[in-house]
């Protein structure tokens, strides 16, 4: 845990998916909670790196000079500290991480799950376009 920098954006995997959080120092995390519970949302909280990872480990997301650096990523997640408005597609974890280094709360892990929809959804619509003109409707796994 020495090695870690203040400032370092940290993962760790879950069912389904990869949550972030952003070291702190001193052994603390700060991260968006999420759906901490079934159905009930959690605010960006600062907790032990043991909470945040859940006994599942976790890893140092690597970053190249990021626009907030250290110790002024933290401040800027702290900032936040309480907010209660996570929203899985648009302000989520990775979202509020990206946010404290870079400026702009973006998910690549959401942006996947959108083009994998969005190649599903004109699979469906291929298939239901040929079923239509062909009066035929293909069943295939």
């Amino acid at each position: 845990m020495e090695d870690l920098a203040p400032g370092a954006h940290l993962v760790t995997p879950r069912r389904g998916y990869v949550h972030h959080g952003l070291y702190a120092g001193d052994g603390r995390v700060i991260h968006y909670a999420g759906f901490k519970r079934p159905w009930r949302r959690g605010p960006i909280e600062e907790v032990s790196l043991e909470q945040f990872a859940r006994g599942r480990g976790f890893a140092v997301k690597p970053r190249v000079a990021p626009k907030y650096p250290g110790p002024a990523a933290v401040e800027r997640a702290r900032s936040r500290l309480g907010e209660n408005r996570y929203r899985f597609w648009s302000n989520n974890c990775e979202h509020f991480v990206e946010w404290c280094l870079t400026g702009a709360g973006r998910s690549a892990q959401v942006d996947a799950w959108r083009t994998g929809f969005a190649a599903i959804a004109a699979r469906l619509r291929t298939r239901a376009a040929d079923a239509a003109a062909t009066g035929v409707a293909r069943v295939e796994p």
